[in-house]
């Protein structure tokens, strides 16, 4: 019983000291065959337009990753999310390059346990830092999944829609 206590304080351990020393870093490209809910989205959809891709990296790697887009009103598709955020983009031109209000995850996936989790903590911090973004919204297909991981952390149901649904995480 004592080494079974050992082991998992050990693992407990390991885990805590990765979630620690990871960091919330932008990437300018991400391997979208990783991507187990858009990997059809090429890097040129996530990068362009005031649309970001952002990482957890710990030590060398990315252990988690979400992207965003960033609009002035909540997609229920990927094509409005692609014309909303392309609008938002353009009105940017005339508020100081500040692309949007409410910032799209319409992705996010983990290769280390806890990842996840940890990004939405980390893009959560930084969207409440911000000066131009009041919102936390997702993007998500309508899957058990997707519900059940965004109200596990924290968010609220905003509407169901015919082939996706909007979480939102509270500013």
């Amino acid at each position: 019983m004592k080494k079974i206590n050992e082991k998992f304080k050990e693992k407990l351990d390991n885990f805590f000291d990765w979630v620690k020393g990871a960091q919330l870093i932008e990437l300018k490209t991400c391997n979208i065959s990783e991507d187990p809910v858009r990997p059809e989205l090429d890097i040129k959809f996530r990068t362009e337009y005031g649309r970001k891709i952002y990482g957890v990296k710990y030590k060398k790697e990315i252990c988690a990753i979400m992207c965003f887009g960033f609009t002035n009103e909540i997609p229920k598709t990927v094509e409005e999310l692609d014309k909303m955020t392309k609008d938002a983009h353009l009105q940017s031109a005339l508020r100081d390059q500040k692309v949007g209000k409410i910032a799209i995850a319409y992705t996010v996936w983990s290769k280390k346990k806890g990842g996840g989790k940890l990004i939405v903590k980390e893009v959560f911090r930084k969207i409440k830092k911000s000066n131009h973004l009041n919102r936390l919204v997702t993007l998500s297909p309508l899957t058990e999944m997707a519900r059940n991981f965004h109200l596990n952390n924290g968010a609220f149901e905003l509407q169901v829609n015919e082939k996706t649904q909007n979480f939102e995480y509270k500013i």
